[in-house]
C-alpha cells in the first residue's frame, strides 16, 4: 500500500515509518516538524525509494489537499497530536488546535480525496488515540472498546474529541475508518520529556529523578515497536468502524519502573553510588490519573495480536539504546520544555 502517516518524525510515527517501509509499503511522512519530532528518528528509512517526507501542518487544510493529490495514498495513519499532559495544562491552546482542528482537516481533505478516487471500499483511515480518553482506574478493572469516554486533562479530552469526530465521520458521510487506543509508550527515539527517557537522561546526568507524588500511578507499559506492529495489522485487517485497544500487558507503579531504570544503569553504565539514590518525589501533576489498564482481548481474539516484548526486555533495549546513542539525544536537551518542570498550574 501507500501509506499518508502523520506525525511521521515523532516518537510513535516514526516507528510505523521504519517498519511499514521495511514491509515493502511505500510511505508519505507528514510532519509539521515541531519541537518532538526529528527526521533522525527516520534516518534508516529515508533513502529508500519507498519513502518520501512532506513538511506540513495538518491545521493547514490547504496543504494537506496538495499533498492528497499528488500522492493519492491508499490509507491515512493519524498519528500526527500533541502529546505531552504537562504541556497540555501549561498550553492547551496548541492541543485544542492541533488534536481537534487537525483531525477535522485531515478527515475532510482523506474525504474529499476518497470521494475523487469513486470511493474506493479498500481505501482506510487509520485514527490513532491514547486510552487516557476512557478516565483513570481503581485498583480492578481494565479499559475495554466499550468503556465510557472520561478524559481528564486537557490533552486526554482533546483526544477523545478526534475519536469522536473520526466515529461521526464514518457514521455520517461513510468514511472507511478504524480506530486504536493504546496504552503507554516506550522504546527507542523517545523524546526527554516522558518518564522512561527523563529518568534514563537525569540518571546518567547525575541530576534528581523525578517521581510525581509518592510513585503509586500505574500504567501498562507497550513497547513501541510492538505498537508499530499492531497498528499495521489493524490497518490491513481491523475491520471497519471498529476501535481496537492496544495494550502492553505490562502494568507498573511508576516507582517500580523507576527503580529498575536505575538498577538496568547500575549494571550497565555503573559509578560510585546507586542511581537510585537520585529519585526525588515531586509535587504531582494535577488531576494524575491513578491507573491505566487495557483489557487487549479484542485485538487478541479478532487479529491474533499480543506484544511480543515484556517490559523488563523492553526497558533493557531502551536503556542499551540510550547509552549507545549520546549522538541522537544530545542535541534534544536544548529544545524548548525539556529539562523543566512542566504542568504545574
Amino acid at each position: 500500500m501507500k501509506l499518508l502517516v502523520t506525525g511521521g518524525a515523532g516518537f510513535i510515527g516514526s516507528a510505523v515509518v521504519r517498519l511499514a517501509v521495511q514491509r515493502g509499503h511505500e510511505v508519505v511522512n507528514l510532519d509539521a516538524m515541531t519541537y518532538a519530532a526529528n527526521l533522525a528518528n527516520v534516518a534508516s528509512v529515508a533513502q529508500s525509494n519507498l519513502y518520501s517526507f512532506e513538511k506540513a501542518d495538518i491545521r493547514d487544510r490547504a496543504a494537506l489537499d496538495r499533498i492528497f493529490a499528488l500522492h493519492r495514498p491508499d490509507a491515512v495513519m493519524h498519528l500526527a497530536a500533541e502529546s505531552h499532559v504537562d504541556r497540555s495544562i501549561d498550553g492547551p491552546a496548541d492541543f485544542i488546535e492541533t488534536n481537534i482542528t487537525g483531525t477535522f482537516n485531515m478527515l475532510e481533505a482523506a474525504r474529499a480525496h476518497w470521494t475523487r478516487l469513486g470511493k474506493p471500499e479498500t481505501f482506510r483511515f487509520h485514527h490513532i488515540s491514547t486510552d487516557e480518553v476512557f478516565g483513570s482506574l481503581g485498583p480492578e478493572g481494565q479499559f475495554t472498546e466499550h468503556t465510557p469516554y472520561d478524559p481528564r486533562s486537557p490533552y486526554s479530552a482533546s483526544k477523545a474529541a478526534s475519536d469522536h469526530l473520526v466515529r461521526a465521520w464514518a457514521e455520517t458521510y461513510g468514511l472507511p475508518v478504524v480506530l486504536t487506543n493504546c496504552s503507554n509508550n516506550y522504546g527507542p527515539y523517545h523524546f526527554p520529556e516522558k518518564l522512561i527517557p527523563v529518568a534514563i537522561l537525569n540518571a546518567l546526568h547525575g541530576r534528581p529523578i523525578p517521581v510525581y507524588g509518592t510513585g503509586e500511578n500505574i500504567r501498562d507499559w507497550l513497547y513501541v515497536e510492538d505498537h508499530a506492529d499492531a497498528l499495521l495489522l489493524v490497518l490491513e485487517k481491523g475491520a471497519l468502524g471498529r476501535s481496537y485497544n492496544i495494550g502492553g500487558e505490562n502494568e507498573r507503579r511508576n516507582i517500580d519502573l523507576v527503580r529498575t531504570i536505575c538498577a538496568l544503569l547500575d549494571e550497565m553504565a555503573p559509578k560510585a553510588t546507586p542511581y537510585a539514590e537520585q529519585i526525588t518525589f515531586v509535587t504531582d501533576r494535577p488531576g494524575h490519573d491513578a491507573r491505566y489498564a487495557i483489557d487487549p482481548s479484542r485485538i487478541r481474539d479478532e487479529l491474533g495480536w499480543r506484544p511480543s516484548v515484556t517490559v523488563e526486555e523492553g526497558l533493557r533495549r531502551t536503556v542499551r539504546w540510550y547509552l549507545d546513542n549520546e549522538a541522537w539525544w544530545r542535541p534534544l536537551l536544548d529544545r524548548q520544555g525539556v529539562g523543566e518542570r512542566l504542568g504545574k498550574a
